[in-house]
């Protein structure tokens, strides 16, 4: 019963095996490797993308500070969820790459909307000295909350940015779950989306380590490698990277393991509702955000179920009090597990 984090499941077994069968012979370093070449293929056609640059990094936070490190200046600012990852969870890695940029935070709840978005572009309109110029727009998919932009919501929010000239960079650390969340295509989510660049995430679903960066305009591939090379992010032994994204994409593996973690949750999120809990965000994908009782804290945790984000002190305080919590499923998820902690309810 372990809702803690996406990234503390298992490996997929099939990806493991892709690594193990790279571990053979030799091999060109520094993504030179025939897997990489593969994998390059792979993804422009899986983005309808032919001229894409492609390239994998072993982090979510190298994806996403390197790859908006090529469209802002160390005198610019990227627009942001205020609850966005890049905000939240990654130690100011993006204003340091970008030579220290910074972010400015959007008001919301959950997700960016698009009249928060032109608002705070609007406050920097360029030309003063004395501020912060306009740079990129970040839009994390799926939200720090759990939700997921639609397809309308996705570019709307471009729209504003194109309005202003700003590239668009999409934080798709759970890509996979909100793609199968929508039922639409990697390209309708990214570039026919107005999306200059994406972070498209292989940890969180099942893989070991790795994350890959497209750029659907190759004109930033030189200065990614650049900087890529610049921040110590490019592997000698690449190949366990390309292996571990070669397994992911064969036989569209990656999207059949966020089916089955946004399936877990769904399971589990109609338990949950069943048995008295409030939904604080819409789970639309893998992550629930959720309310109840202290009570039914303490039984969990003496259960053993201790492996999920609480918001409060389970051990003191009135047994009716509702503690908010998170929890996440993974792929390897399984019913059986859900039914488990939802006996304890």
């Amino acid at each position: 019963m372990f809702f803690a984090s996406d990234n503390s499941g298992p490996v997929n077994p099939k990806i493991m095996q892709r690594v193990i069968e790279a571990n053979t012979g030799y091999a060109m370093p520094y993504g030179n490797d025939d897997i990489m070449a593969d994998v390059r293929a792979n993804i422009r056609a899986t983005f309808e993308a032919p001229d894409a640059a492609v390239y994998l990094v072993s982090t979510g936070t190298a994806a996403n500070s390197l790859a908006l490190a090529c469209y802002t200046q160390p005198w610019q600012t990227i627009f942001c969820a205020q609850y966005s990852h890049i905000e939240e969870d990654e130690c100011n890695a993006p204003e340091f790459y970008a030579g220290g940029a910074k972010l400015t935070l959007i008001p919301t709840a959950n997700k960016m909307t698009p009249d928060a978005l032109a608002a705070a572009i609007a406050r920097r309109p360029g030309g003063n000295v004395h501020m912060a110029q306009a740079g990129a727009v970040s839009i994390t998919q799926v939200t720090e909350f759990g939700s997921v932009h639609t397809l309308e919501e996705l570019r709307a929010l471009t729209a504003v940015a194109k309005a202003a000239n700003l590239p668009v960079h999409l934080d798709g650390a759970r890509f996979a779950n909100a793609l199968v969340a929508l039922g639409c295509t990697p390209a309708e989510m990214t570039w026919k989306s107005g999306v200059d660049v994406v972070s498209f995430g292989g940890t969180k679903n099942g893989c070991m380590a790795v994350e890959a960066v497209i750029f659907f305009d190759p004109a930033k591939a030189w200065e990614f490698e650049l900087r890529r090379k610049r921040g110590a992010h490019l592997f000698s032994k690449h190949r366990y990277l390309s292996a571990q994204m070669a397994g992911y994409l064969a036989d569209d593996l990656w999207q059949d393991m966020a089916r089955s973690a946004n399936a877990a949750c769904a399971r589990l999120t109609a338990g949950l509702l069943a048995n008295g809990a409030e939904m604080i965000h819409t789970p639309d994908a893998n992550m629930i955000f959720t309310r109840f009782p202290r009570a039914v804290h303490q039984k969990l945790q003496a259960a053993g179920a201790k492996y999920y984000v609480l918001n409060g002190d389970a051990a003191n305080g009135p047994a009716d009090e509702m503690l908010a919590a998170r929890l996440v499923c993974d792929w390897s998820m399984t019913d059986a597990l859900v039914d488990q902690f939802l006996t304890h309810f």
